[in-house]
């Protein structure tokens, strides 16, 4: 099922709903859950394979759905955002919020984590406020076991009103009796009774004024003493929702305006919004401490220390930040290390079928450019780009996956959280940092995370700073030609490492900077405050980590990558091949870029073959040696000692190769990062920031490395 945009009307989720509710027999089922409750793992294990992920329209937040047949009945799950809370305090509350209140779904599940049941009560008794079409599925209760956590689940069940299933969704336990339940209350009346969750007099006064008159303009479409409750609350998005979906705009209904006046006038004092919604969360506070006191039950108070044990040196103030970078260090290393092979491999197999392309060409009489514009263009481009992107990321993305199912990237997020409150930024740009070092497009749509829509605008803007695995074949190769030098023998990866995981912390510092100078500047603010949950930790699931990072990201990535580098393939032949004077328009280029390349410690050939890589930082190099050589197509050198000494011939020394080293780190992103900018942010203004604010950067960096060198005459550098 796709999601589609209503122009007009009543708005995206019935647009979504509406395809399903017109296929016969087939219901519609909400997924929703706090974070780190094993929501993804359940959506997983009953939908299989059978998936589409996208975005809520009009929203930068994940939808994921999925189809599972049930005792005959075809069902659509909508794994809705993960969420603490119903009231709307950021775009992932308001549409989990909107899908339960107006999607219509014919049963409402809501995961939550049997460590942790008290915790996720407060979403479950606001969804009972709204709905009475709910299960519960109590997950993890393997974890809860290992912790001595006992829970009486009928009478939970009793309590609540409601069917509570307690599963395990990693080996399948408990998903059918899920299901059945799903389908009880699915395909007819519910035949629940949820419990009834009362507050304090005074708020319980004002919701007696205030429903009847919301029945009558309803019409029973909606439960009115939740929304009774919403107008005392003063939610403003909510007001906005009904109109969009309902089309009721209660704000112009005069007698309700004056119930609502009265209310606040007499029995609340026009008390601040803000502290009446304190008190209604109080009340689900204590109703979930009473629930929970009945129904859990702790048999070893320190159930938690093995996890405290592992925190207090992970996040300690002295490990952590090393920790941190070793565990970087060495997942750097072994990307180096492993990539190497398979890279060779996927080049030898892609270059033989470019053979095999040739030969046919040849066999049909076609011209010779029409053979150089699609295979020694396009072709050969998109090999390189794919040659040199997948096997990095085909490693790295599991390993940031094992990191994430393990529970460890949150730990990275309160290691970092202080650095980025100073920079005036969201500690949650840490993980989205991460997410860049496989693919800076994968890191633009991590910032979906981040609820400040200012603080989300940082994130992306700076996510370029930290270099995608794109830039690591140009960083590893200059760093293993002019520094890490052959005769270290087996220390030469080790080195390697150490000076690319150097030059990934100067991308850190630089981002923390830039946000900071961001913060100060045209995206002033104060750094929200946000709840960071440290999940416990957890065994991963080795199989789901590789169909997840394979398909979800490094599929993904690689796919928008192609479809990028292909048009530029055939910019890069024909400007390499159509001579005038005697010279390509490559060579005319060049020589223009020369005097102001040489001014930041690089050539026009180097600072071309970034401007025609804009489509993929992969392609980068082999364009270099394009232009020294003057051939008419992209090529590579087959050793590292044959690359260094055409790079020599033509002027380089240490420093140039320094030069280039920041400029790689801190330039324009490449053209599938803006095109995510432009989606995510919709908006051209901020995606031609995301362009210039790194290229200024570097060259400014750069242009004062070269100064000083030819100041000092440091490496024999003349200028080039």
């Amino acid at each position: 099922m796709g999601l589609t945009k209503q122009s007009t009307g009543t708005g995206v989720l019935d647009s979504v709903l509406r395809i399903e509710h017109n296929i016969p027999g087939s219901k519609v089922i909400a997924l929703a859950g706090n974070p780190n409750v094993g929501k993804s793992t359940v959506f997983n294990s009953l939908t299989g394979l059978n998936q589409h992920t996208g975005n809520w329209p009009g929203k930068t937040v994940a939808s994921a759905q999925g189809k599972i047949k049930h005792k005959g009945i075809s069902f659509t799950m909508v794994d809705i955002p993960g969420t603490y809370s119903l009231m709307a305090n950021s775009a992932e509350e308001e549409v989990a919020r909107d899908f339960i209140c107006f999607g219509k779904p014919g049963a409402i599940v809501i995961v939550t984590d049997a460590t942790c049941l008290e915790r996720n009560m407060n979403l479950v008794l606001q969804t009972l406020e709204i709905s009475d079409r709910v299960v519960i599925c109590v997950n993890l209760i393997d974890e809860a076991q290992r912790k001595k956590i006992s829970i009486d689940y009928k009478e939970l069940s009793k309590e609540l009103g409601v069917p509570v299933i307690p599963t395990n969704a990693r080996s399948n336990y408990g998903l059918d009796k899920l299901m059945d339940a799903v389908y009880d209350i699915a395909i007819g009346e519910p035949g629940t009774r949820p419990v009834s969750i009362t507050y304090d007099d005074e708020i319980e006064t004002a919701i007696k004024i205030l429903s009847p008159r919301i029945s009558e303009l309803a019409g029973g479409s909606l439960n009115a003493r939740w929304v009774a409750l919403k107008l005392i609350e003063g939610d403003a998005s909510l007001l906005k929702s009904l109109n969009e979906y309902l089309g009721l705009d209660i704000t112009k209904d005069e007698a309700l305006l004056e119930l609502l006046d009265t209310v606040k006038e007499k029995i609340f004092n026009n008390m601040d919004p803000g502290l009446l919604r304190d008190r209604m969360v109080s009340g689900l506070v204590h109703m979930a401490e009473r629930i929970c006191k009945r129904t859990v039950h702790f048999q070893d108070a320190h159930y938690d220390n093995m996890d405290r044990k592992i925190d207090r040196i992970l996040t300690s103030r002295v490990l952590g930040i090393p920790i941190m970078i070793g565990l970087l260090a060495f997942i750097f290393w072994l990307t180096i290390t492993a990539a190497n092979v398979p890279s060779e491999i996927i080049a030898s197999f892609l270059f033989r079928i470019e053979e095999h392309l040739t030969a046919f060409f040849i066999r049909q009489g076609l011209p010779g450019w029409v053979h150089g514009v699609l295979v020694l263009g396009i072709y050969r481009t998109v090999a390189w780009v794919v040659s040199v992107m997948l096997p990095p990321m085909a490693i790295f993305f599991p390993f940031f996956t094992l990191l994430e199912d393990l529970g460890y990237l949150p730990r990275i997020a309160f290691n970092l959280d202080n650095f980025f409150k100073k920079a005036c930024a969201h500690g949650k740009q840490a993980l989205t940092m991460c997410m860049g070092f496989g693919c800076n497009a994968a890191g633009v749509i991590g910032c979906r995370i981040i609820d400040s829509p200012r603080e989300r605008l940082i994130a992306t803007l700076t996510n370029n700073f930290v270099p995608c695995n794109g830039r690591f074949p140009t960083l590893i190769a200059i760093i293993a030609m002019f520094f890490a030098k052959s005769h270290l023998g087996a220390l030469q990866p080790v080195v390697s490492t150490l000076l690319l995981t150097g030059i990934v912390v100067l991308g850190i510092a630089i981002t923390l900077f830039i946000s900071k100078i961001l913060s100060k500047t045209i995206l002033k603010g104060i750094p929200s405050s946000f709840a960071l949950e440290l999940p416990p930790y957890r065994k991963p699931q080795i199989g789901r980590i590789i169909i997840r990072s394979i398909l979800d990201r490094t599929v993904f990535v690689l796919g928008r990558a192609v479809m990028v580098a292909a048009p530029a393939g055939l910019i890069i032949w024909v400007m390499a091949n159509i001579n005038i004077g005697g010279y390509s328009i490559l060579a005319y280029c060049t020589s223009f870029l020369d005097p102001f390349a040489t001014l930041i410690g690089l050539d026009g050939s180097i600072l071309m073959a970034f401007i025609l890589g804009f489509p993929a930082n992969e392609i980068v190099i082999p364009i270099v040696i394009m232009s020294y050589m003057s051939s008419g197509s992209i090529h590579e050198l087959g050793s590292l000692i044959e690359l260094k000494e055409l790079l020599v011939s033509n002027g380089w020394t240490w420093v140039t190769a320094i030069c280039v080293m920041i400029f790689s780190l801190m330039h324009w992103p490449c053209g599938t990062t803006l095109w995510t900018i432009r989606k995510e942010t919709q908006s051209w203004k901020w995606t031609i920031a995301s362009f210039l604010i790194p290229t200024l950067t570097g060259i400014i960096i750069c242009f004062v490395v070269a100064g000083t060198a030819r100041l000092l005459g440091l490496g024999g550098f003349q200028g080039l």
